[in-house]
């Protein structure tokens, strides 16, 4: 049986491309940027493979701002894997009902295995150094520490679900890491995994204009972030915090762990716990 949620191409017999995206940063050129043919990738540059039904969702907001700069430089780069190519029959279906029944339908192994396959392509088959995940919410709860480690690695491969989710001998078979941001459901993995590629992108080499900002940022120590204040030194009669204000920088330190500690004690106590254990 075939979803309509992703209309087949016109040509069935043809698969769609899939799309790349990222650029070398040093090439000279009189060619207005637009007209530029696709440039060659930097070699080594951190890379993120997406096997979507909706490859159109990307690179999305991942193409603007810091991400779609490092993304123009070629500091990262973005394989969209069209799933739909991988589709069984005239139709290119892509999934089929549940087994033993139920509601919904479920995308089918065959399918999702010739599109790991294609995507393996080039990559180290060591997951420590290229995973491969599935944006799922029974998964681990995503969080800096992990954004960190794929941060760390070659680059990922990220399987975005749709329907009611995808079979498991799937994700036994390739030894899946499933990946959740957080407990509540979306009707796919695309949001998920442009959250997951933008908490991870900024983290590598040269993204970020200060990386030090990513030391004092929340969760960098355990804790959430410390409050910020700037221009006006007064704003409707509020003022900014007189220790700010001191250039006392031993006393600007202490007065925000306090906060830090403060707000996340106050606000996650499952954060401030955890902080507490590491610090006995």
């Amino acid at each position: 049986m075939s979803d309509t949620t992703d209309a087949p191409d016109p040509d069935p017999a043809v698969p769609a491309p899939s799309k790349s995206h990222g650029r070398i940063s040093m090439r000279a050129s009189l060619k207005p940027r637009d007209l530029m043919e696709e440039p060659l990738h930097v070699k080594g540059a951190w890379r993120a493979r997406i096997i979507t039904l909706m490859p159109d969702a990307f690179p999305g907001i991942l193409g603007v701002s810091l991400t779609g700069k490092a993304l123009d430089l070629g500091l990262w780069a973005l394989d969209v894997i069209n799933l739909r190519s991988f589709g069984q029959g005239k139709h290119l279906n892509v999934d089929d009902t549940p087994a033993g029944g139920g509601a919904g339908m479920v995308l089918r192994a065959d399918v999702l295995d010739a599109a790991l396959t294609a995507a393996a392509e080039a990559t180290p088959r060591d997951r420590t150094r290229w995973p491969v995940i599935y944006l799922s919410p029974r998964g681990r709860p995503f969080n800096q520490a992990m954004a960190r480690r794929f941060a760390g690695c070659d680059g990922v491969t990220l399987l975005c679900g749709r329907f009611e989710g995808v079979d498991q001998r799937l994700l036994d078979h390739h030894d899946i890491e499933e990946v959740s941001l957080g407990d509540f459901v979306l009707t796919g993995g695309e949001i998920a995994a442009t959250a997951l590629i933008d908490a991870t992108v900024r983290l590598l080499p040269k993204v970020l204009g200060n990386q030090e900002s990513t030391v004092e940022e929340s969760f960098s120590d355990g804790l959430l972030e410390h409050p910020q204040y700037t221009r006006p030194a007064m704003w409707r009669d509020l003022p900014i915090p007189e220790v700010l204000q001191s250039g006392n920088h031993a006393a600007i330190a202490k007065w925000r762990q306090a906060q830090a500690e403060d707000i996340t004690k106050t606000r996650r106590p499952d954060l401030w716990q955890a902080y507490l254990r590491r610090k006995a």
